[in-house]
């Protein structure tokens, strides 16, 4: 568990956080890709997602902790790590997503930067990071952590490019 002033990330997410993961689900923006929404058809319903976590629970490729604001005791979002995708073993991908009754009150930036300060800790030599172009707010986000801009995109015509970040630990050189 890390522990911020007004936040618990605590342990990787568990089928309890569904409902939660659902809300998210629920919420995202229309030009995030139909397979991370939830559908016309409710699908992915609360138990499927529940099943899901329960799938992923013990994956080496990720490490998602689940955020909790302390005061008000309610799940927000949740903040990890990837070794997979843009990520790799010694230089993993940082993710984050919030409710949308989270946004605006600093708890990304508080989330992640706790995150960023653990991966450190553990001797993470580089962060990476993939932000949709439109995503302002987290863009944002990503550079108030010192996370650049790499000049790299993945193209999505359909749903908007990703740019690539990077944040290169203080003292490290290739």
């Amino acid at each position: 568990m890390i522990e911020t002033d007004r936040l618990l990330l605590r342990s990787r997410i568990a089928a309890d956080d569904a409902s939660a993961v659902h809300e998210l689900w629920t919420e995202r923006d229309p030009r995030v890709p139909p397979h991370r929404r939830i559908g016309p058809d409710g699908r992915p319903t609360i138990e499927d997602i529940a099943a899901q976590i329960d799938a992923e629970r013990d994956d080496p490729g990720r490490e998602f902790l689940t955020i909790v604001r302390k005061q008000e005791g309610d799940i927000i979002g949740y903040c990890g790590l990837l070794f997979v995708g843009l990520g790799s073993a010694r230089e993993p991908e940082i993710a984050y997503e919030l409710l949308r009754r989270a946004h605006g009150a600093g708890y990304a930036t508080e989330a992640a930067g706790a995150l960023v300060a653990r991966a450190e800790g553990r001797g993470f030599e580089r962060l990476w990071a993939g932000v949709r172009e439109w995503n302002l707010a987290s863009r944002r986000v990503l550079q108030k952590l010192d996370f650049v801009e790499t000049g790299q995109t993945e193209p999505d015509a359909a749903y908007g490019d990703s740019l690539v970040t990077l944040r290169t630990i203080p003292g490290w050189t290739d």
